[in-house]
């Protein structure tokens, strides 16, 4: 399908945002519809992308894919495959991925209102799909359209499980605002931030290249992922030279870190965001800030939602002053 024969089924839903590179259409973001049609050349409808919160509730066969707890559309979905004689595998983000069928499941946080009507983070996740032609099925999200929208190149892959630490299992990491958390300090270099967690190598590096007038580029180092410790480096360069700027402490595996006695990390993540919130209240002072997730303003610290299989449990990111948090 053309852009304009898609945009015609959705009966002339707008479009709320597009991307175009130089080969043409990328994809189209649909308003309402709670879609996203991926193009490949001509332009063609190649993959659709299915919303979780928004989108329609698609069936396949007689298994409902959208908006469900991820468990039971994973029972669901081997045993539709059983009966039909096709393969099941495991995606990079621990979900179903069905080559036959061009089905990919993934999985994000719930919201609701609250009694105020405010929206609020619920602990639980539920499913979103992406479904995409023959030629991508194999791969779907390394096929060259898809990659254009959602690039999961650097992101971390999972099993298909989310073991969560308990708590009395967790060491203690004391936080200064805008100055450390647990023996990480900002403005440490990468040497120093193994060093001070005991000489861990990192399980993963990201980075980005810089490319000079010549053609040639430079290789950044965007973040270090430390899987034993349980946090990630994030750092930005001054002077030249990559310092630490924040740290994520993973929910599942992190230390546990307290605000004042508020428990932030492996927690139900409603929880939290209640504690925090009632934490600046009982001050009187300051106000609440959004950052990826809640967070009282001038810490320099939000809360963070961690998937842990259907539901999400709490970790942070404390960052320096002046750094800005992408995400």
């Amino acid at each position: 399908m053309s852009p304009d024969r898609v945009k015609a089924a959705l009966e002339g839903a707008d479009v709320l945002c597009s991307q175009s590179t130089e080969g043409g259409l990328s994809w189209q973001q649909y308003r309402g519809a709670g879609v996203t049609a991926i193009y490949g050349p001509g332009p063609r409808l190649v993959a659709v992308a299915v919303d979780a919160l928004s989108g329609p509730l698609v069936r396949l066969g007689d298994v409902q894919l959208i908006a469900r707890v991820p468990s039971e559309v994973c029972a669901d979905i081997h045993e539709l495959a059983r009966r039909h004689g096709v393969s099941v595998r495991v995606n990079r983000g621990g979900d179903p991925e069905v080559a036959a069928w061009g089905l990919s499941m993934g999985a994000v946080q719930d919201w609701g209102l609250s009694a105020e009507g405010y929206a609020e983070r619920r602990d639980t996740v539920i499913t979103d799909a992406l479904v995409v032609g023959p030629e991508q099925a194999e791969d779907p999200y390394t096929a060259t359209p898809v990659i254009r929208w959602h690039d999961v190149r650097d992101a971390e892959t999972n099993s298909g499980t989310w073991p969560v630490t308990p708590d009395r299992d967790r060491p203690r990491w004391d936080w200064t605002p805008l100055e450390r958390v647990g023996p990480l300090g900002f403005g440490m270099s990468p040497h120093q931030v193994a060093a001070a967690l005991d000489g861990e190598a990192p399980a993963a590096r990201r980075g980005w290249y810089r490319w000079s007038g010549h053609g040639e580029g430079q290789w950044n180092l965007r973040e270090e992922q430390f899987d034993a410790a349980g946090v990630t480096a994030h750092y930005w360069y001054l002077e030249g030279f990559p310092v630490l700027a924040a740290v994520t402490v993973h929910g599942r595996t992190g230390p546990q870190v307290d605000l004042e006695g508020i428990r932030l990390i492996g927690r139900p993540v409603s929880e939290v965001d209640a504690e925090v919130i009632q934490y600046i209240e009982d001050r009187g002072t300051g106000r609440l800030v959004y950052g990826g997730g809640p967070g009282p303003e001038g810490l320099n610290m939000y809360v963070r939602a961690t998937r842990a299989g259907d539901t999400v449990v709490s970790g942070a990111r404390f960052f320096a002053p002046d750094w800005e948090d992408r995400g």
